[in-house]
């Protein structure tokens, strides 16, 4: 399915299920936001609407408590994956199947770098979605 509709969709969705009306404080860098389209696909092939539902909901309501709650965040060592010419300091989390990497930015906001399924060859997937949000904003 094509992105603009699969983000499409995703938004409906969530706008659709908001709680109390909260604006989410985490916003997606663009390895992240096509993680997201990955994960709606292959979860709507092999389980249908319904559980692709039930899980983005599952995950956008993990990304705000991630993003209110620093207890639940993990400090990825800088010096096993982080490369060098990329100055911060990242988090992760796990939900369910996938490890959530994340970052502050400037508010009280979270910029999410990359969603990788536990399966995958992490250290190196991870390397190369962070070279890809170099000098790039994240986008909601």
């Amino acid at each position: 399915m094509k992105a603009h509709l699969l983000r499409y969709q995703r938004k409906t969705l969530l706008t659709a299920t908001k709680v109390n009306n909260i604006v989410p404080t985490y916003l997606f860098f663009p390895p992240a936001d096509k993680a997201q389209d990955d994960i709606w696909n292959y979860t709507c092939e092999e389980w249908g609407k319904k559980q692709v539902k039930k899980y983005i909901i599952g995950l956008h309501a993990h990304l705000q408590k991630l993003s209110e709650k620093k207890k639940l965040w993990r400090t990825l060592p800088n010096s096993l994956i982080v490369p060098s010419d990329l100055d911060l300091q990242a988090y992760f989390s796990k939900y369910e199947h996938y490890f959530i990497f994340f970052r502050t930015l400037s508010g009280s906001k979270i910029g999410i770098m990359s969603i990788l399924h536990e399966s995958a060859d992490i250290p190196v997937r991870l390397r190369k979605d962070l070279n890809k949000i170099k000098n790039k904003e994240p986008r909601s």
